[in-house]
Protein backbone atom coordinates (compact mmCIF):
# COMPACT_ATOMS: atom_id res chain seq x y z
CA UNK A 1 0.00 0.00 0.00
CA UNK A 2 1.87 3.04 -1.27
CA UNK A 3 -0.03 5.47 0.94
CA UNK A 4 1.37 3.83 4.03
CA UNK A 5 4.94 3.98 2.80
CA UNK A 6 4.59 7.65 1.91
CA UNK A 7 3.37 8.30 5.41
CA UNK A 8 6.25 6.32 6.87
CA UNK A 9 8.74 8.39 4.91
CA UNK A 10 7.14 11.61 6.14
CA UNK A 11 7.22 10.28 9.67
CA UNK A 12 10.87 9.27 9.45
CA UNK A 13 11.88 12.70 8.19
CA UNK A 14 9.86 14.51 10.81
CA UNK A 15 11.29 12.52 13.68
CA UNK A 16 14.85 12.93 12.42
CA UNK A 17 14.32 16.68 12.24
CA UNK A 18 12.76 16.76 15.67
CA UNK A 19 15.60 14.75 17.12
CA UNK A 20 18.11 17.16 15.61
CA UNK A 21 16.33 20.02 17.33
CA UNK A 22 16.02 18.14 20.58
CA UNK A 23 12.26 18.52 20.30
CA UNK A 24 11.36 14.85 20.37
CA UNK A 25 12.37 14.52 24.04
CA UNK A 26 10.17 17.49 24.89
CA UNK A 27 7.27 15.86 23.05
CA UNK A 28 7.75 12.54 24.80
CA UNK A 29 8.22 14.19 28.19
CA UNK A 30 4.80 15.81 27.89
CA UNK A 31 3.26 12.53 26.77
CA UNK A 32 4.74 10.78 29.82
CA UNK A 33 3.26 13.45 32.09
CA UNK A 34 -0.19 13.09 30.55
CA UNK A 35 -0.08 9.28 30.63
CA UNK A 36 0.94 9.20 34.30
CA UNK A 37 -1.75 11.68 35.33
CA UNK A 38 -4.41 9.71 33.45
CA UNK A 39 -3.44 6.17 34.42
CA UNK A 40 -0.84 6.21 37.17
CA UNK A 41 2.92 5.72 37.33
CA UNK A 42 3.01 1.92 37.07
CA UNK A 43 3.49 0.86 33.43
CA UNK A 44 2.16 -2.63 34.27
CA UNK A 45 -1.25 -1.08 34.90
CA UNK A 46 -1.10 1.75 32.38
CA UNK A 47 -1.04 0.72 28.71
CA UNK A 48 -0.76 4.30 27.50
CA UNK A 49 2.35 4.80 29.61
CA UNK A 50 3.80 1.55 28.23
CA UNK A 51 3.24 2.86 24.71
CA UNK A 52 4.94 6.18 25.51
CA UNK A 53 7.89 4.38 27.12
CA UNK A 54 8.24 2.26 23.97
CA UNK A 55 8.20 5.45 21.88
CA UNK A 56 10.83 6.98 24.17
CA UNK A 57 13.11 3.97 23.81
CA UNK A 58 12.65 3.93 20.03
CA UNK A 59 13.89 7.52 20.03
CA UNK A 60 16.88 6.66 22.24
CA UNK A 61 15.68 8.51 25.32
CA UNK A 62 17.85 7.35 28.26
CA UNK A 63 16.13 5.12 30.84
CA UNK A 64 16.99 7.48 33.70
CA UNK A 65 15.36 10.36 31.80
CA UNK A 66 12.21 8.28 31.32
CA UNK A 67 12.15 7.31 35.01
CA UNK A 68 12.67 10.91 36.13
CA UNK A 69 9.79 12.01 33.95
CA UNK A 70 7.49 9.37 35.44
CA UNK A 71 8.50 10.20 39.02
CA UNK A 72 8.09 13.92 38.44
CA UNK A 73 4.61 13.48 36.97
CA UNK A 74 3.58 11.11 39.78
CA UNK A 75 4.99 13.13 42.67
CA UNK A 76 4.37 16.72 41.71
CA UNK A 77 0.72 17.60 42.15
CA UNK A 78 1.46 21.19 41.14
CA UNK A 79 3.17 20.25 37.88
CA UNK A 80 1.89 21.68 34.63
CA UNK A 81 -1.32 20.11 33.35
CA UNK A 82 -1.23 19.57 29.61
CA UNK A 83 -4.41 19.36 27.57
CA UNK A 84 -4.65 17.62 24.22
CA UNK A 85 -6.10 19.76 21.43
CA UNK A 86 -6.57 19.00 17.74
CA UNK A 87 -6.77 21.49 14.88
CA UNK A 88 -7.84 20.75 11.33
CA UNK A 89 -7.32 22.88 8.29
CA UNK A 90 -6.43 23.30 4.65
CA UNK A 91 -3.08 23.91 3.04
CA UNK A 92 -2.33 25.02 -0.52
CA UNK A 93 -4.01 23.13 -3.36
CA UNK A 94 -6.71 21.67 -1.14
CA UNK A 95 -4.29 19.67 1.01
CA UNK A 96 -5.64 18.50 4.36
CA UNK A 97 -3.66 19.01 7.58
CA UNK A 98 -4.32 17.73 11.12
CA UNK A 99 -2.36 19.18 14.05
CA UNK A 100 -2.28 17.53 17.47
CA UNK A 101 -0.88 19.53 20.39
CA UNK A 102 -0.37 19.16 24.13
CA UNK A 103 -0.61 22.56 25.74
CA UNK A 104 -0.92 24.38 29.05
CA UNK A 105 -2.27 27.46 27.24
CA UNK A 106 -4.88 26.82 24.55
CA UNK A 107 -5.06 30.47 23.50
CA UNK A 108 -1.32 30.61 22.83
CA UNK A 109 -1.33 27.33 20.91
CA UNK A 110 -4.39 28.22 18.83
CA UNK A 111 -2.80 31.56 17.87
CA UNK A 112 0.49 29.89 16.91
CA UNK A 113 -1.22 27.19 14.82
CA UNK A 114 -3.41 29.74 13.08
CA UNK A 115 -0.34 31.86 12.37
CA UNK A 116 1.45 28.86 10.81
CA UNK A 117 -1.47 28.23 8.46
CA UNK A 118 -1.78 31.92 7.58
CA UNK A 119 1.91 32.25 6.70
CA UNK A 120 1.57 29.37 4.26
CA UNK A 121 -1.65 30.73 2.76
CA UNK A 122 -3.70 27.98 4.39
CA UNK A 123 -6.68 28.20 6.71
CA UNK A 124 -7.93 26.62 9.93
CA UNK A 125 -11.24 24.82 9.56
CA UNK A 126 -13.85 23.46 11.93
CA UNK A 127 -13.47 20.24 13.89
CA UNK A 128 -14.01 17.31 11.53
CA UNK A 129 -13.51 19.27 8.33
CA UNK A 130 -10.63 17.07 7.12
CA UNK A 131 -10.30 14.21 9.61
CA UNK A 132 -12.86 12.16 7.65
CA UNK A 133 -10.20 11.91 4.93
CA UNK A 134 -7.85 10.03 7.27
CA UNK A 135 -7.99 6.59 8.92
CA UNK A 136 -6.90 6.25 12.54
CA UNK A 137 -4.46 3.34 12.91
CA UNK A 138 -1.69 2.04 15.10
CA UNK A 139 1.55 2.13 13.13
CA UNK A 140 4.80 0.30 13.83
CA UNK A 141 7.88 1.01 11.72
CA UNK A 142 10.79 -1.43 11.83
CA UNK A 143 14.18 -0.43 10.39
CA UNK A 144 15.44 -3.25 8.17
CA UNK A 145 18.98 -2.67 9.42
CA UNK A 146 17.81 -3.38 12.98
CA UNK A 147 15.84 -6.51 12.11
CA UNK A 148 17.41 -9.95 11.67
CA UNK A 149 14.12 -11.67 10.88
CA UNK A 150 13.10 -12.72 7.37
CA UNK A 151 10.31 -10.55 5.92
CA UNK A 152 7.85 -13.45 5.60
CA UNK A 153 8.50 -14.60 9.17
CA UNK A 154 8.07 -11.07 10.49
CA UNK A 155 4.83 -10.70 8.54
CA UNK A 156 3.43 -13.92 10.00
CA UNK A 157 4.50 -12.87 13.50
CA UNK A 158 2.79 -9.50 13.08
CA UNK A 159 -0.42 -10.96 11.63
CA UNK A 160 -0.55 -13.63 14.34
CA UNK A 161 -0.18 -10.84 16.91
CA UNK A 162 -3.29 -9.17 15.48
CA UNK A 163 -1.93 -6.72 12.90
CA UNK A 164 -4.19 -5.97 9.93
CA UNK A 165 -1.56 -5.03 7.36
CA UNK A 166 2.16 -5.58 6.70
CA UNK A 167 4.13 -3.69 4.06
CA UNK A 168 7.77 -4.02 3.04
CA UNK A 169 9.49 -0.84 1.89
CA UNK A 170 13.01 -0.12 0.69
CA UNK A 171 14.43 0.52 4.16
CA UNK A 172 11.69 -0.55 6.55
CA UNK A 173 8.72 -2.76 7.39
CA UNK A 174 5.39 -1.07 8.15
CA UNK A 175 2.85 -2.78 10.40
CA UNK A 176 -0.66 -1.38 10.84
CA UNK A 177 -3.22 -2.25 13.50
CA UNK A 178 -6.66 -1.15 14.55
CA UNK A 179 -6.31 1.52 17.28
CA UNK A 180 -7.89 -0.57 20.03
CA UNK A 181 -5.34 -3.40 19.76
CA UNK A 182 -2.25 -1.34 18.93
CA UNK A 183 -0.76 -1.72 22.44
CA UNK A 184 -1.39 -5.47 22.42
CA UNK A 185 0.29 -5.98 19.04
CA UNK A 186 3.25 -3.77 19.96
CA UNK A 187 3.81 -5.63 23.22
CA UNK A 188 3.68 -9.04 21.51
CA UNK A 189 6.31 -7.94 19.00
CA UNK A 190 8.40 -6.40 21.77
CA UNK A 191 8.38 -9.70 23.66
CA UNK A 192 9.75 -11.37 20.52
CA UNK A 193 12.69 -8.98 20.59
CA UNK A 194 11.58 -6.88 17.61
CA UNK A 195 13.31 -3.48 17.64
CA UNK A 196 10.97 -0.69 16.53
CA UNK A 197 12.03 2.58 14.97
CA UNK A 198 8.58 4.00 15.70
CA UNK A 199 5.42 2.69 17.35
CA UNK A 200 2.46 4.99 17.90
CA UNK A 201 -1.05 5.93 16.80
CA UNK A 202 -1.29 7.50 13.34
CA UNK A 203 -3.73 9.29 11.07
CA UNK A 204 -3.23 7.86 7.59
CA UNK A 205 -4.54 9.72 4.52
CA UNK A 206 -7.02 7.77 2.42
CA UNK A 207 -5.78 9.57 -0.72
CA UNK A 208 -2.90 11.94 -1.46
CA UNK A 209 -2.85 15.36 -3.14
CA UNK A 210 -0.19 16.25 -5.72
CA UNK A 211 1.12 19.81 -5.78
CA UNK A 212 2.66 20.98 -9.07
CA UNK A 213 3.01 24.68 -8.31
CA UNK A 214 6.35 25.73 -6.81
CA UNK A 215 4.50 28.40 -4.85
CA UNK A 216 2.13 25.81 -3.34
CA UNK A 217 5.05 23.55 -2.42
CA UNK A 218 6.89 26.46 -0.79
CA UNK A 219 3.78 27.44 1.15
CA UNK A 220 2.96 23.97 2.49
CA UNK A 221 6.57 23.55 3.59
CA UNK A 222 6.28 26.90 5.34
CA UNK A 223 3.19 25.70 7.24
CA UNK A 224 4.85 22.41 8.23
CA UNK A 225 8.08 24.12 9.30
CA UNK A 226 6.27 26.61 11.54
CA UNK A 227 4.19 23.83 13.10
CA UNK A 228 7.21 21.62 13.78
CA UNK A 229 9.06 24.51 15.44
CA UNK A 230 6.20 24.95 17.93
CA UNK A 231 6.94 23.12 21.20
CA UNK A 232 3.22 22.58 21.82
CA UNK A 233 2.74 20.64 18.57
CA UNK A 234 3.05 16.88 19.04
CA UNK A 235 2.05 15.53 15.64
CA UNK A 236 1.27 16.86 12.18
CA UNK A 237 -0.56 14.68 9.64
CA UNK A 238 -1.20 15.72 6.04
CA UNK A 239 -2.11 14.25 2.68
CA UNK A 240 0.40 16.05 0.50
CA UNK A 241 2.15 13.60 -1.82
CA UNK A 242 5.76 14.68 -1.32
Amino acid sequence: MSGHSKFANIKHKKEKNDAAKGKIFTIIGREIAVAVKEGGADPANNSRLRDVIAKAKANNMPNDTIERGIKKAAGDASSVNYESVTYEGYGPGGTAIIVVALTDNKNRTAANVRNAFTKGHGSIGTQGCVSYMFDEKGQIIIDKEECDMDADDLMMLALDAGAEDFTEEEDSFIILTEPNIFSEVREKLEKEGIVMASAEPAMLPQTYVDLSSEEDIKNINRILDFLEEDDDVQEVWHNWNE
